[in-house]
């Protein structure tokens, strides 16, 4: 006599099967929404209160959290400027708090601020020009998307040649 599961008695449990992942969330109309992802690096996201003293303190700890990563070559003054210039004009988009996200790769660092206003557009054109000033920087944007504003850096972490040599 052969019985089924149900008559033994045994478990009723439904077979493992994968759980589907969201890629995005989806905006007012119901169309996903990709977001922003970093994958196999080194990261660290920072949280403060969108106060006038916010860039200081995100300059500072985000310079602290890069030196722990251990990239000897960095130009720390230039990591804290950008820093500090891309939380000022997340400040500036009138929020309750802006976020600091930082990730490294290929020698370089990724400096991500983001205000949390919905619908906040740029209010200082000038921030992208003094970002792109510092020597270390290779590139600089900002977007706006319907969670809030992103500016955002890339610095150069690797060695600089020597002052005399030759580049090729």
């Amino acid at each position: 006599m052969t019985t089924t599961p149900a008559e033994a008695g045994g478990p009723n449990v439904p077979p493992l099967l994968p759980v589907p992942q969201p890629c995005g969330t989806a905006d007012r109309d119901g169309r996903a929404r990709p977001r922003m992802e970093i994958r196999n690096r080194q990261t660290a996201g920072l949280t403060f209160r969108a106060d006038p003293w916010a860039a200081k303190k995100a300059g500072a700890r985000a310079t602290a959290t890069v030196r722990a990563w251990g990239y000897p070559h960095l130009d720390e003054p230039d990591l804290e400027s950008a820093v500090r210039r891309l939380v000022q004009a997340a400040v500036a988009d009138g929020g309750k708090r802006i976020s600091v996200h930082l990730a490294d790769q290929d020698q370089r660092i990724l400096a991500v601020v983001l205000s949390h206003v919905a619908g906040a557009a740029a209010q200082d054109a000038t921030v992208l020009t003094d970002v792109a000033a510092l020597r270390t920087v290779v590139g600089c944007g900002t977007d706006v998307a319907p969670d809030g504003r992103r500016v955002w850096a890339l610095l150069d972490a690797a060695p600089r040649a020597p002052r005399g040599t030759a580049t090729g």
